[in-house]
Parts: structure tokens; sequence; C-alpha cells
């Protein structure tokens, strides 16, 4: 548990000293695998008068300490715009969420509340002018007052809206044949 390495054939490198190196020593806190080999006395001299940081700044010394605290890692700041960024694809400008529904932008709510319909169930509710979270009932009785609004017999005759009224039964036709709306 000394730290001695009882095979080495070493002599001490302390000038005139005659003994076995057995203990190493750095040579410069610059380079920590360069070694010094000494006798048990002569390592305890040494030791007691080595300083790691012995010819650095003040500036230097500093720089160290700073690194240290973080494992010698380089550490990104934590930044306002990282936070944005990271949270407002999600539509969340609050990222621990406090304000609650306050702290979310409006539209990309909206948009994360869309349900997931096929490209023909998004089209006929476009045309119905109708929102996604209506049941069956609101977009029938919407169909309904289309209807009666494009059809030329309450028209006077007037077939000038023919092609929209022929949209919105088509777009009638795929959302009562959906499974994506409740009833």
């Amino acid at each position: 548990m000394s730290g001695a390495f009882e095979t080495s054939t070493r002599r001490c490198d302390k000038a005139g000293c005659e003994e076995p190196g057995q203990y190493r020593a750095p040579k410069s806190p610059r380079n920590l695998e360069d070694f010094f080999w000494f006798c048990k006395e002569h390592v305890r001299e040494y030791n007691l008068n080595w300083n790691y940081f012995q010819g650095q700044s003040e500036e230097e010394f500093q720089e160290f300490l700073d690194n240290a605290t973080v494992w010698d890692r380089p550490t990104k700041p934590f930044g306002r715009a990282a936070q944005d960024q990271k949270w407002a694809r999600h539509g969340i400008d609050d990222p621990l969420e406090i304000l609650g529904a306050n702290g979310t932008n409006p539209e990309v709510r909206a948009k994360m509340n869309l349900r997931k319909l096929p490209p023909t169930e998004r089209k006929a509710l476009e045309i119905l002018e109708a929102k996604d979270s209506w049941t069956r009932a609101e977009i029938r009785k919407q169909y309904k007052s289309l209807v009666k609004d494009l059809h030329p017999d309450m028209n006077g005759g007037d077939r000038s809206d023919e092609d929209r009224l022929q949209e919105v039964v088509w777009a009638w036709d795929q959302i009562k044949e959906s499974r994506s709306f409740r009833d």
C-alpha cells in the first residue's frame, strides 16, 4: 500500500543517493506520464515541494477549476433560444407548462388537436365547412343546411351552384361511410 514498485531495478534519481528508486513522481504538471524514480525518503521530500499549479497564472488556474467542475467536458449554454426551438415545434411556449393552455400557441395547438384522417375525409370536411371534432350528427346538420342553400328548387331554379352542390353531396358520402366520426 506504500505505492512502491518492489520489482524496480532503478536507482534513486536524487544526486548522490544510492538507494533503490522504487517510488515514481511526475517530472512536470504538463506531462504526468514522465517520472522521476526516488527512494522513500526522497519521494517524500519531493512530494512536500510539489505544486501542480506552479508557474501558472491566475487565469490558467481559474480555467483549470472551471474545467474540473464539469469533468473537462465542454458545456453548451442553457440559453433561451435552444429552449424555444425545442418546445416550439410542439407548440409550447412554456416548457414547464406552468401557464397551462395559456402557454401554448393557439395555431399550433389547433394543428396538434387535428385527428389523423384520410385525405378524402379531410377534403370532405373542408367542402362541408365542418370541424374534425364534430360528430356525424353535427356534420349532417351542416350538410343539410348547405344542400338547402345550394339546391336549385330553393334558389328559384338557379342552376349556377350545381357544381358546388355535387361537391357537398360527394363530401357527405365520404363522411357518412367513415368510421372516423362518432354518431
